[in-house]
């Protein structure tokens, strides 16, 4: 009895420290706080509809959806076409994991610049350590407000410079430039890239087109 209320503290207190996260994300193969990249890298290829990324020695499952895909997949072209016309690095998407400091992330969306690259070269790791210039985390419906925030000061930690929390619900983006400085934008204003990409902008609502596909039907 007292080992199973003992077992059930810890993991109480484990799902807590990643940011209150549902049990049902957590992976315990191997155990919670023995997980390395090798084991991140084969749970990640046998899965192949989900993805898991590493917390301080534990593999919890990234929280996705349908709705924050298509938001993402828009912001990522309209970062890219940027990117690429201006030749100044490389866009990824979700499955993109880095090997920050404490942990092993997939953003839904992240820039690189180019001189950020080793050597200015696209790395040869699956999972290489890089420092994103700009990250994007498209709020999905299993996201906690504690996850955020832990995520967010990762990524701060790791010189990240901006970083996009982005609201479906409210179709807005907050941007960080700071663990605790942000800025709220709403569909009607026009974002910028910051120190990130600087000279970036585009719209806010840019980023929602594609939920109102048919809408012109009705």
């Amino acid at each position: 009895m007292g080992t199973n209320i003992a077992i059930a503290v810890t993991i109480d207190d484990l799902l807590s420290e990643l940011g209150g996260i549902a049990a049902c994300r957590l992976r315990i193969d191997p155990p919670p706080g023995q997980a390395t990249l090798n084991d991140l890298i084969r749970l990640n290829d046998q899965m192949k509809s989900r993805l898991v990324e590493l917390i301080d020695g534990t593999l919890a499952e990234k929280a996705m959806g349908y709705e924050p895909s298509v938001v993402a997949g828009a912001i990522l072209n309209i970062l890219r076409n940027f990117v690429v016309a201006h030749r100044l690095g490389v866009v990824s998407g979700a499955d993109g994991m880095f090997q920050l400091r404490s942990s092993v992330r997939g953003p839904d969306v992240a820039y690189v610049s180019r001189e950020r690259l080793p050597n200015q070269k696209f790395p040869s790791e699956s999972y290489p350590a890089l420092e994103p210039n700009l990250v994007v985390e498209v709020l999905s419906p299993g996201n906690t407000k504690g996850e955020m925030t832990r995520k967010r000061l990762e990524y701060f930690h790791s010189n990240v410079q901006v970083v996009w929390i982005v609201d479906c619900i409210n179709r807005s983006v907050a941007a960080y430039t700071s663990p605790s400085k942000v800025q709220v934008y709403s569909e009607e204003e026009t974002i910028d890239g910051g120190a990130a990409i600087p000279g970036f902008t585009a719209n806010v609502s840019d980023f929602f087109n594609d939920l109102d596909i048919g809408l012109d039907l009705v």
